[in-house]
């Protein structure tokens, strides 16, 4: 199917054309009919399947199509709630994209910034309101901002608001929206509580599931390192002496473990950001800047702070822990080795981590070819339990001859280095 036959009106077909789309997604051919049909919408879909478009392209043709030339004040006519100002700005990007042939005016707030330049822009008049619960409400507690005009709602990552602890404040939101509105609601899992606030926003919604992915992309090649657990940084730093890797987005388990690894490639000279919960939102949008830019090399993520990126040309993904959630695994790698671009990614995985790579080849059915020429490998010990690899590869370096190979086991102590 292409996005021409989805009745979608000419100005979004040519920014489409622009920016390189021709066939939708799953979710963007499921979901763009009900919207445009002005019905309720439940999504349940993880970032990186398009829902952002399957929402800013129907909502843009909507509006489109209801405006009238005016030089009046323009209110409110849509707003897309979400948690963080990193998929803030994102989402704003998308209507900008998508949009740009429209005379729609667009907005994002966020908190942690002055709200002046927010609020001028407000006062001229926006039809598209990109915002963060803290901030809306902030403004609208202010009076800068009236919603008594809106006929589109849309809740974006709402597990995620949930995980933030932002779901008292999406609905205190809630309270003053319009009653009669099209609402859009979007999440990537539907705990008791996600169902519960669906529940009350949406009016007999049309439910449109993606199976969670389950296979990578060809494009990928993928290698997993053995690796006692006190040598992956020494490890992380002898791949990334590479200089051909010119990005590389890691992948930690802990906020903690983010901050280190980070520390710990700046002490090595190699430029590197953490991302994570606890970060402001300035430190966030700062290094995801710098990392786009590639004015840092390295970032290193948290999963729910790497929720949403999308970074163009990235070159490398590394597990330097693996995730306990395969589907997570998928999610991870996938962003590298986009729309058709050859992409790396590498996993460590030391003797704790064996049963969560398991479930790795489990579910994308194959198993994940091991790299043994590097100068920490490990051999797994005779353990039932654990079965050896299966698959082999050569390493990346150009010394691998020169490597001393270890007899190391599976949870044996590492000796000294001097």
């Amino acid at each position: 199917m292409l996005f021409s036959d989805l009745q979608i009106i000419e100005p979004i077909l040519k920014a489409l054309q622009t920016e390189g789309y021709t066939h939708p997604t799953p979710i963007q051919e499921r979901s763009i009919p009900v919207v445009l049909n002005q019905q309720d919408l439940l999504g349940c879909a993880q970032t990186g399947t398009g829902k952002t478009a399957a929402f800013a392209i129907p909502i843009i043709q909507l509006l489109h199509n209801q405006q009238k030339p005016t030089k009046s004040y323009r209110p409110i006519k849509a707003l897309i709630l979400t948690p963080t100002r990193e998929l803030a700005i994102q989402i704003g990007e998308s209507f900008e994209a998508y949009g740009r042939h429209t005379n729609l005016r667009h907005r994002v707030i966020f908190g942690g910034v002055p709200q002046k330049a927010q609020t001028d822009a407000l006062r001229a008049g926006v039809d598209i309101l990109i915002a963060t619960p803290g901030r809306l409400l902030d403004l609208m507690n202010q009076g800068f901002i009236s919603l008594q005009h809106l006929t589109l709602f849309v809740l974006d990552e709402a597990d995620r608001m949930l995980d933030m602890g932002f779901v008292h404040d999406v609905k205190k939101v809630i309270t003053k929206l319009p009653a009669k509105r099209q609402s859009l609601f979007f999440s990537a899992t539907m705990p008791p509580e996600i169902t519960k606030l669906a529940d009350t926003i949406l009016v007999n919604p049309v439910k449109v599931e993606v199976t969670p992915v389950s296979s990578t992309a060809q494009t990928i090649e993928q290698a997993v390192y053995y690796v006692e657990k006190n040598d992956k940084k020494p490890l992380l730093l002898h791949l990334l002496a590479d200089s051909s890797i010119e990005t590389a987005l890691i992948f930690t388990r802990t906020k903690h473990g983010a901050d280190r690894v980070a520390k710990d490639l700046n002490r090595a000279g190699i430029g590197a950001e953490a991302i994570h919960g606890n970060k402001s939102q300035n430190a966030r949008q700062r290094a995801l800047t710098n990392f786009k830019n590639r004015q840092t090399r390295v970032l290193v993520a948290t999963d729910i702070a790497a929720r949403g990126i999308d970074v163009e040309e990235l070159t490398h993904v590394i597990n330097f822990e693996l995730p306990n959630v395969p589907e997570t695994y998928v999610h991870r790698i996938g962003r590298t080795g986009r729309a058709g671009a050859n992409g790396i990614a590498w996993s460590f995985c030391d003797a704790e981590e064996q049963p969560y790579l398991r479930d790795i080849n489990k579910l994308i059915a194959k198993t994940i070819p091991v790299v043994h020429d590097h100068p920490y490998p490990m051999v797994p010990a005779a353990n039932p339990t654990l079965a050896p690899p299966t698959q082999t590869r050569t390493g990346n370096s150009r010394n691998n001859n020169n490597f001393k190979k270890s007899n190391r086991r599976w949870g044996a102590p590492a000796k000294a280095k001097n």
